[in-house]
């Protein structure tokens, strides 16, 4: 939590853009505009279009250096857990239980109680 609310809160005096990845997977070309205009750039609609697809989570999955497949076992072993996993949002509710649920939700009430920072939990 620290973590997350100190850099939350360093945008106030930092150049920071954050990205949510419920965002991305919700309007990816709307994300990658944001990042444009962020940086005071503009690129041709063709380019946009390719850097939509390249950022695909099907092809970056397959690509090495997305997924870290290029990483020795030691460093990152892919046989226990692959680096990009699904691209599932609200997938928690598969892994956590209602109590767990529950415990969490309240834990982070408590710590984020004082940031504008919320996170949508489904699309």
């Amino acid at each position: 939590y620290d973590h997350i609310k100190g850099w939350w809160e360093a945008k106030e005096n930092n150049c920071i853009i954050y990205l949510f990845y419920e965002d991305l997977k919700e309007d990816p070309k709307r994300e990658i505009q944001k990042v444009l205009q962020f940086l005071e750039k503009d690129l041709e609609n063709a380019v946009l279009d390719k850097i939509i697809h390249h950022t695909t989570f099907e092809i970056m999955k397959d690509n090495p250096m997305a997924n870290y497949t290029f990483q020795p076992p030691a460093v990152m072993d892919h046989s226990i857990s692959p680096f990009m996993r699904k691209e599932t949002v609200g997938d928690w509710k598969n892994h956590f239980t209602m109590a767990q649920n529950e415990k969490f939700d309240e834990d982070y009430r408590k710590k984020m109680a004082r940031t504008s920072l919320t996170f949508r939990m489904e699309l």
